[in-house]
């Protein structure tokens, strides 16, 4: 069951991201469509908490650092789950 959750989860985010980038919001964050391409691949949460800072505040800094750090350690800990899973 568990692994269900993480698959719906990466799915899920990574779908999130198509429409983000269907909705030209991704390149308003992004300046080149490298970035967000590599975020699909490795980082979905931090890619949209990212593009998400942009957007809305304009910068990280404050509160924003903390959740894009907890962002990159949600993303990290999926890896990490993964890998012990064997």
């Amino acid at each position: 069951m568990c692994c269900l959750f993480g698959c719906l989860g990466g799915i899920l985010a990574r779908g999130v991201l198509v429409l983000m980038y269907l909705n030209g919001y991704l390149e308003r964050a992004y300046e080149s469509a490298v970035w967000p391409f590599l975020g699909f691949l490795f980082l979905p949460l931090s890619t949209i908490f990212y593009a998400w800072t942009i957007n809305s505040h304009g910068a990280v800094d404050g509160l924003y650092t903390v959740g894009l750090t907890l962002a990159v350690l949600a993303d990290l800990g999926v890896f990490a789950s993964s890998r012990d899973s064997d």
